[in-house]
């Protein structure tokens, strides 16, 4: 059995781009095990993979607050009694940062990564016995495909790739918005979000709005006084990978659950400003992904460009409610008359 150490601990979305590269790898390789470091916030992702066997959680964003007590704590020898299980066939670090290298270092094996020009932080390819130049202007999915049809030594073929997690739409008519992320660039208007709940809602659907922190679920209990969508309570990666199994599609601003929703196989459409969905957009088949009208591509937490106080991106402005909404009936394949829906529902949100 071939037994290779993933190096991949955050974000969400990041966590989720990396599991078409497993997919690639178990076919290849048809005896392999994999085992992952990962934040412990996002470990359930990793169980979602059968060929993943164990999950080494760790906590990098609270050790480094206080990383001289993090060095004489359990939690770090816990981490090297972990790391030293098992002499690796390979270890792959498929992040590219200095935190990600040095954890690749803990571990027995041959060192696999991004060499200087490909890694988000060069400093880390010197942590590595073997490197790869790997485009930067690719998706992230094909990205770290690439880089482990290189560390492995298989052929990568030229089919999209295969996350592996795919459901069946769920027949509950429910519309998942996720509304939630942590750049203030990449939030969609409010007054657009309670325009397209109304929208989905006249279109048969029942709107949930999820939250994960109390500014987002202030923005949801005003959403849904306007517009009648459901606030749901607050819920764990678990549940939530639940709901979305079972719904007929989602819309989502860039953010870890968009990128998990388009994972599951759920017909999702993604809302970008600032970021580019062709690096980081939606990704596979019933997916798609919008882009502002003023696609300035800034990767500023901040646009530099906004018109509004809360430094959301300018090009929002154009991407209006009614246009999201008509992309994403197309792509759940209903076909439904809009009318003058905009127009009133503009009107009665303006009031």
């Amino acid at each position: 059995m071939k037994r290779v150490l993933i190096v991949k601990t955050s974000s969400l979305g990041d966590i989720v781009h990396t599991l078409p590269a497993l997919y690639d790898a178990s076919l290849a390789i048809p005896d392999i095990k994999f085992d992952w470091v990962v934040e412990e916030s996002f470990s359930y992702i990793p169980h979602l993979n059968d060929q993943v066997d164990q999950i080494i959680s760790v906590s990098m964003r609270r050790w480094r607050k206080n990383i001289f007590k993090f060095w004489n704590s359990s939690e770090h020898l816990e981490l090297k009694r972990k790391l030293s299980l098992y002499p690796y066939d390979a270890i792959i670090d498929a992040q590219g940062l200095f935190k990600s290298a040095w954890l690749a270092r803990q571990a027995d094996g041959d060192r696999y990564g991004f060499d200087k020009t490909s890694a988000r932080e060069s400093i880390a390819s010197f942590f590595y016995d073997h490197r790869f130049s790997i485009p930067k202007d690719i998706h992230a999915v094909e990205r770290t495909r690439i880089l482990f049809s290189k560390s492995l030594g298989y052929k990568l073929n030229s089919s999209i790739g295969n996350y592996n997690l795919f459901s069946n739409p769920g027949n509950n008519q429910y519309v998942i918005l996720m509304h939630g992320t942590t750049w203030p660039s990449k939030h969609w208007p409010e007054e657009s979000w309670i325009a397209l709940s109304r929208l989905v809602a006249t279109a048969g659907y029942k709107v949930f709005l999820p939250w994960g922190n109390n500014q987002e679920k202030s923005r949801a209990e005003r959403i849904a006084e306007i517009s009648g969508a459901a606030v749901l309570p607050k819920m764990s990666l678990t549940e939530i990978v639940s709901l979305l199994k079972k719904a007929s599609g989602c819309i989502s601003v860039d953010t870890g659950l968009g990128h998990l929703s388009s994972a599951l196989g759920i017909p999702t459409l993604g809302i970008f400003g600032p970021t580019n969905p062709i690096l980081t957009g939606l990704y596979g088949p019933d997916q798609k992904s919008l882009l502002s009208n003023f696609p300035c591509l800034c990767m500023s937490k901040k646009c530099p460009f906004s018109l509004k106080v809360d430094g959301s991106c300018r090009g929002f402005q154009g991407l209006t409610a009614n246009i999201v909404f008509e992309n994403f009936i197309k792509l759940i394949k209903k076909n439904i008359v809009i009318d003058d829906l905009e127009v009133t529902i503009k009107e009665e949100t303006d009031k």
